[in-house]
């Protein structure tokens, strides 16, 4: 099942790979007691430091409660706590989605647990509704003390199937509207969602630096970006963090993508790292929301 690496079931819920640090990854005992009914995302920073993102799904009484220290992402003085929040669950996609009351409570529940660092998009939730629930959320908390991070660059067509728009004048559209939505002064770390080929990347990062010497973001990140582009991104501005699919049976950024960050400084996201719940213990005894994205096979609602 792994590309790299065979790993036996008493040795899942601790992967330690060799060349960027020790990711925990709980998936036995420890996901079932913490981590049971959510998704998660693990941001690697460097070679001894990672961050778990986590979106959480439901709230548990017997929750162990983690330390979280601060840690930085990338090398350009992005300081964010070590475990992250990413919201997109809040508003539906994988399951259905919450009122923005409902929403704030638990934005607001994991700040109150020293969570820091959260995560969102302009393609998440009806009509961005994401962005318009995390900035509600923010009018709650102290803003010198939570590192946003949203994206750009996925667009939705006529047709209900999506397209990528990376051009400079989109980027600048784009980031506007979400200063809009999420009702702030500045993005802490601005990412392009998904590469648009038919642009030269350096014309969008070209764009995004615009912004960065306006004070409206303070750091650049890619999404799913190759080799080439990563290279041709950072020459014309410093990459804080590139966010990857990475997980136990999607290892192939081990081969080059991971090497590259660490020669240029570039903090990892990974996201989906428990295969989309699949290694969370729940996802074979559990329905799911007929309009859920995990209902791929058949109409039973179940993986």
């Amino acid at each position: 099942m792994f590309k790299n690496k065979k790993l036996k079931n008493h040795q899942m819920s601790e992967l330690r790979t060799n060349e960027i640090g020790t990711l925990f990854i709980a998936v036995l005992n420890k996901t079932k007691q913490c981590l049971t009914g959510c998704s998660t995302r693990i941001v690697d920073l460097s070679p001894r430091k990672g961050v778990l993102f986590l979106t959480m799904e439901e709230k548990q009484e017997d929750q162990i409660q983690i330390p979280l220290p601060l840690v930085k992402l990338g090398t350009q003085g992005l300081e964010v706590s070590k475990l992250g929040f990413g919201c997109v669950g809040l508003s539906g996609l994988y399951n259905a989605p919450l009122s923005h009351e409902a929403g704030c409570s638990v934005i607001k529940e994991a700040f109150d647990r020293g969570i820091t660092f959260f995560d969102t998009s302009d393609l998440y939730g009806h009509n961005h509704d994401n962005e318009i629930m995390v900035g509600k959320a923010l009018k709650q908390l102290p803003r010198e003390k939570v590192q946003v991070a949203t994206k750009f660059g996925i667009i939705r067509l006529e047709d209900g199937k999506y397209g990528v728009k990376g051009t400079p004048d989109y980027v600048r559209e784009c980031c506007e509207a979400s200063l809009k939505r999420l009702d702030i002064n500045y993005i802490d770390l601005y990412y392009q969602h998904r590469i648009d080929l038919s642009v030269a990347i350096e014309d969008t990062i070209g764009e995004l630096k615009k912004l960065v010497e306006e004070g409206k973001i303070k750091y650049i990140g890619l999404s799913e970006a190759s080799v080439d582009t990563i290279r041709r991104a950072h020459a014309i501005h410093p990459i804080t963090a590139l966010q990857m699919e990475y997980s136990l049976w999607t290892r192939e950024i081990e081969d080059e993508i991971i090497p590259l960050c660490r020669e240029l400084g570039i903090g990892l996201v990974a996201y989906s790292p428990l295969g989309r719940g699949f290694f969370g213990g729940k996802a074979v005894v559990e329905s799911l929301p007929t309009g859920s994205r995990l209902c791929t096979q058949g109409s039973q609602g179940r993986i």
